[in-house]
């Protein structure tokens, strides 16, 4: 071998050691958590502890003055509308309190009669709204009218239909506020006896203020009964928050049942309160109302719950895990992954929850981001994709 073949071959192995070194040395790839880029639904929530809260609860109050006799019911204990609950020996009523008694008589005939006439007009104005979902429905078959107001007058008939049972629930309060009213008149004749005073509704016995024999003043609360199956929640709310939800929106509610309830706001109180919370600032807050649109199975009166109330959706979207994102100054930015490599990129995001946001912007569909990137991500290291 001539000395010319024996540099050159010495040459290329000093090369061939030269590239190991330069390739043992480089930078091993980072271990990145990756995600994709892809389009689909989107749904922003605005998420808070709640309670349930029976609808319609009724307070059973003396009707009078005199000795209440043994109340035999327990908390729980179902009972039926007309059942007696409670039973009072009134005192002999002297001028005045015949009078006021009364004039309590004429008042809860008026109340009666004023919530018989809400009780027509909720059950007129229930009717058109029927009326009106069923042309809704027809125009929408035919491309005549959007979703969104079909599903606006179904919502109004739905709404409607609650008022009205809450409507008949006060009629027959006020049919027995006015019973009572007249049975403490009667027994204040010559052998009138005790006055019985019966359930307006049926239901259960939620409390029992009263449980033993003992005399009380005229309108001293006794029991309270309601249906523990007519519940509704109620959600406070911050009221930056509280705007942005609206009558009819999707409630999903988590009871630790283990699985998820649906229900829809039906109001959104129009006052807010003061509350100071956890870390003592104070906070305006503002009560959301909804109804359950399933059976609400084990839940029961003031038990907690977790809600998420849909405040946006929209679908067909391109989306990326929230988690990919960071500021950049105050751009939103990604690290794409392209050939192996991290590339720093500006995004326009629009809609975001906690584990999506809306791109508008700076990505396509397919490509593949770096999920909670570290400080050893930096414009054009390697990466090794893990997920």
């Amino acid at each position: 071998m001539t000395a010319t073949a024996k540099r050159s071959l010495l040459a290329a192995a000093a090369l061939v050691i030269l590239a190991g070194i330069v390739f043992i040395l480089r930078p091993s790839p980072v271990p990145s958590e990756v995600g994709r880029v892809v389009r689909g639904d989107l749904r922003v929530t605005v998420e808070e502890e709640g309670k349930t809260r029976i609808r319609d609860r009724y307070v059973i109050s003396a009707p009078a003055a005199g000795r209440l006799l043994r109340v035999d019911l327990a908390e729980g204990d179902p009972v039926k509308e007309g059942d007696v609950v409670i039973r009072l020996e009134p005192i002999p009523l002297d001028e005045r309190s015949r009078a006021e008694a009364r004039a309590k008589l004429q008042g809860a005939e008026a109340a009666r009669r004023a919530a018989d006439a809400r009780v027509r007009q909720v059950g007129a104005s229930l009717n058109q709204a029927r009326r009106s979902h069923e042309r809704a429905d027809e125009l929408a078959a035919q491309g005549l009218r959007s979703p969104e107001e079909r599903e606006q007058m179904e919502l109004a008939e739905a709404t409607l239909a609650k008022e009205l049972e809450a409507a008949r629930f006060a009629a027959r309060a006020a049919a027995y506020e006015a019973e009572a009213a007249r049975a403490t008149l009667l027994a204040d004749k010559p052998g009138g006896g005790a006055i019985a005073v019966r359930s307006p509704v049926t239901g259960r016995v939620l409390r029992v203020v009263q449980e033993s024999e003992r005399s009380v003043l005229a309108g001293s609360p006794v029991l309270e009964i309601g249906d523990p199956a007519n519940l509704e929640i109620v959600i406070d709310l911050l009221s930056t928050d509280a705007v942005r939800v609206k009558p009819g929106a999707a409630m999903e509610l988590d009871g630790g049942e283990g699985r998820k309830l649906r229900a829809r706001v039906r109001m959104v109180e129009p006052s807010a309160f003061t509350k100071i919370s956890a870390l003592g600032v104070e906070e305006q807050r503002v009560n959301v109302i909804g109804d359950l649109e399933e059976p609400p199975g084990r839940l029961g009166d003031a038990f907690r719950v977790e809600a998420a109330i849909t405040v946006w959706e929209g679908k067909g979207l391109l989306k990326v895990p929230a988690s990919a994102l960071f500021r950049r100054g105050e751009a939103w930015s990604v690290f794409a992954v392209d050939g192996g490599r991290a590339r720093g990129r500006n995004v326009e995001i629009g809609h975001r929850n906690a584990a999506e946001a809306e791109v508008l912007r700076g990505l396509a569909a397919g490509e593949t981001v770096i999920l909670h990137p570290s400080d050893r991500i930096k414009d054009g290291v390697r990466v090794r994709a893990n997920g």
